[in-house]
């Protein structure tokens, strides 16, 4: 089992920056892909970022790619989402999850999630 609990969620204007983290306990971490997914109201959840468990490969979202940076440390247990240039279309609740082996795009292929922290980006 995986616990993992997000933070670093909030509202920031239109071009600011946030930083969010999900800290994880239970089995070895480095054992785990992990992604970042969003979801708006009335969307579907989507990818918008996974690192592999050694952090040596990092994958994006076509929308994400260039202004965010997915980064982890195995030793303190963490994933982080850094966010910079952010737009109004960026406001979700922001959920980091856990697989074993390799990063999938697809929700469905996780195990583990968190609870979610919310970003709001004002224009």
């Amino acid at each position: 089992q995986v616990q993992l609990v997000e933070s670093g969620g909030g509202l920031v204007q239109a071009g600011g920056s946030l930083r969010l983290s999900c800290a994880a306990s239970g089995r070895t971490f480095s054992n785990y892909a992990m992604g970042w997914f969003r979801q708006a109201p009335g969307k579907e959840r989507e990818f918008v970022a996974g690192i592999r468990g050694s952090g040596s490969s990092t994958y994006y979202s076509v929308s994400v790619k260039g202004r965010f940076t997915i980064s982890r440390d195995n030793a303190k247990n963490t994933v982080y989402l850094q966010m910079n240039s952010l737009k109004p279309e960026d406001t979700a609740v922001y959920y980091c999850a856990a697989v074993r082996g390799t990063v999938y795009n697809t929700p469905h292929e996780y195990d583990y999630w968190g609870q979610g922290t919310q970003v709001t980006v004002a224009s």
